[in-house]
């Protein structure tokens, strides 16, 4: 299998399909969930509210963290994540602006 030729794509639609396959997971939708409903999280809670291991929980948390999703502040002996409201406008641009340009109605789509 190639690899993707990264120069035929604009930036956005890079870090937007980064992010896209960043939170095209399950578990990583549930965590964010869970970070909005309580604003902010101690990994440990996640653990207990999504039934994973601490080790899976902090992998999938790694991955949120790379693409800016989520960021963290240590407190203590515990990491305390938040979601980046600067990236999460962002996407919820970027996405917006790709759901809406899809304009098919009935008489002129296949």
């Amino acid at each position: 299998m190639g690899l993707t030729k990264t120069e035929n794509y604009r930036l956005d639609q890079i870090n937007l399909a980064k992010m896209l396959k960043v939170i095209g997971h399950p578990a990583r939708i549930a965590i964010i969930q869970s970070i909005i409903k309580s604003k902010t999280c101690i990994c440990g809670d996640l653990v207990t509210e999504i039934g994973l291991a601490q080790s899976t929980i902090s992998q999938h948390l790694k991955e949120l963290k790379s693409v800016g999703l989520i960021q963290g502040t240590i407190e203590g002996n515990s990491v305390c994540y938040c979601i980046n409201m600067e990236t999460w406008s962002q996407l919820q641009t970027e996405l917006g602006v790709l759901l809406s340009s899809a304009n098919c109605s009935e008489s002129n789509c296949c």
